[in-house]
């Protein structure tokens, strides 16, 4: 024999089934529009980012304030000027020291060595500038330059020298001139 069926636990025939509503069309566009807003929102950012950029590091270092914070600060070296040098080697810091005793000796020091190398020195080229940030900047540059002690013949040399740009002044933070053997 066969074993009985067991009952329905619906009674009856079951309902039809249901369609469910789709989306609504409003919504679906308004998502769409939405993260169409970003995307624009996103892309403007950037470009003020970039053109905010582009303007500081127009504003900062060029080849012709680079030349001429470099040439004074040779020239202090040249002249024993230790209150130029003081303030350039300090890198913005030198209006805030207390005590400036150090700096002016180590300055003195740099003004002495110098000039027992060179009797006169004028920077020809910026050759390279590496921009490190908006207000600092590396830069290679070649100075022509007259031996203490040689009456005649320049050399040249190039140099590298760290520049910081603090408001409207340019800074020689530091100078290291290229000796080729």
């Amino acid at each position: 024999m066969y074993p009985q069926q067991a009952a329905p636990s619906y009674p009856g025939m079951l309902p039809p089934p249901v369609n469910y509503p789709g989306r609504p069309r409003g919504r679906r566009f308004g998502l769409i529009a939405l993260a169409i807003l970003a995307v624009v929102v996103v892309a403007t950012v950037a470009a003020v980012v970039v053109v905010a950029q582009r303007r500081d590091s127009s504003v900062g270092l060029t080849d012709a304030s680079a030349k001429t914070a470099i040439q004074k600060y040779l020239d202090a070296l040249s002249n024993g000027d230790q209150e130029t040098i003081a303030r350039n080697a300090s890198c913005g810091l030198f209006d805030e020291l207390k005590d400036r005793r150090s700096d002016m000796a180590l300055a003195d020091l740099a003004s002495e060595a110098f000039r027992k190398q060179f009797s006169s020195v004028e920077v020809t080229s910026i050759d390279k500038i590496v921009v490190g940030s908006p207000s600092q900047s590396q830069v290679l540059f070649t100075m022509r330059a007259v031996p203490t002690g040689r009456e005649q013949g320049n050399i040249e040399r190039q140099g590298v020298a760290q520049l910081l740009s603090e408001g409207r002044d340019v800074l020689v933070c530091s100078y290291l001139l290229r000796v080729g053997i």
